[in-house]
């Protein structure tokens, strides 16, 4: 009969108990109860997790499970595009349409809704300048619609109640207001791509022409001149944000080809090309020539 220190040193089978069914020390697999989260099992083991009740929403000591998210930014760029260009094209008069009554409903819908749904799903995937850019943006195109609203909030009517000029002023200050904000996403695309930097950086431009325009109105109207520039700057934008949704949508799932977003060549993606370009067979031969 085995004495007391020799029970102390037996190993255990896993739940802090010892199998005396046979001569050897074994482990009992656990039996899992159909499911119940409270079956005996190791809880300390980080490979294992039960099957979750309710779907995942499993409180305790269980692993969360890991959750792969699609790429919000297409998306958010399409979102913003479309309403950019809609608007844009009010802008430079396209058509002698001059009033901005149906990009209010694409505002509402696809650039504010959408794109700020985008935002918070880049959130979700952890990049905090898609979630800053696609989320503010989405609010830009709320915040629009509801200014303009015809009848409905009556923010253009009450500031234009004695004269248009309070309603430009207004308007004026809020597109420098965004002109400003989106000066700061533009430093920070300075490491990036080509391709995004252009993006910001015309549509930076389309806030500060059309704010231009909106604050040196004379003769009751705003500056038909900074107005038409800025529309021609948003278009830009626009084209840009559905280049660079594009090179983020097509992969070797759906296309045959890579859109190309040309890196920065001091960006990470630049500098790792340059490292790769074998330049020794060229300088050998300007040696040789020289």
């Amino acid at each position: 009969m085995a004495t007391a220190q020799e029970q102390t040193n037996v190993p255990t089978n896993g739940t802090s108990g010892i199998d005396h069914a046979d001569h050897t020390t074994k482990e009992r697999k656990p039996y899992d109860y159909g499911g119940n989260p409270l079956a005996h099992v190791k809880t300390n083991d980080p490979d294992l997790r039960l099957p979750a009740f309710g779907g995942e929403f499993q409180p305790g000591l269980y692993r969360a499970p890991t959750r792969k998210f699609a790429n919000p930014a297409p998306l958010g760029l399409s979102a913003f595009a479309l309403t950019t260009f809609v608007l844009s094209l009010i802008n430079m008069g396209t058509r002698n349409i001059h009033e901005p009554n149906l990009v209010v409903a694409i505002a509402y819908g696809y650039g504010g809704l959408v794109q700020l749904l985008a935002g918070m799903w880049e959130m979700a995937v952890g990049n905090t300048f898609g979630a800053t850019a696609l989320s503010s943006y989405g609010g830009f195109w709320i915040s629009f619609a509801i200014v303009l609203t015809p009848g409905g909030f009556q923010i253009q009517s009450a500031l234009t109640a004695n004269g248009a000029n309070p309603f430009y002023d207004s308007f004026g200050l809020y597109l420098m207001g965004w002109f400003i904000f989106t000066f700061f996403l533009l430093i920070c695309t300075l490491r990036s791509t080509v391709a995004f930097f252009s993006l910001f950086f015309t549509l930076d431009l389309a806030f500060l022409l059309l704010g231009i325009g909106y604050l040196e109105h004379g003769s009751g109207a705003p500056n038909t001149g900074c107005i038409k520039a800025g529309g021609v700057f948003g278009i830009l934008a626009a084209f840009l944000a559905w280049y660079n949704a594009l090179a983020g949508l097509a992969d070797n799932s759906n296309s045959f080809f890579v859109i190309p977003v040309a890196h920065f060549p001091w960006s990470e993606k630049g500098r790792e090309r340059r490292n790769k370009v074998n330049n020794d067979a060229a300088r050998a031969d300007a040696a040789n020539i020289a």
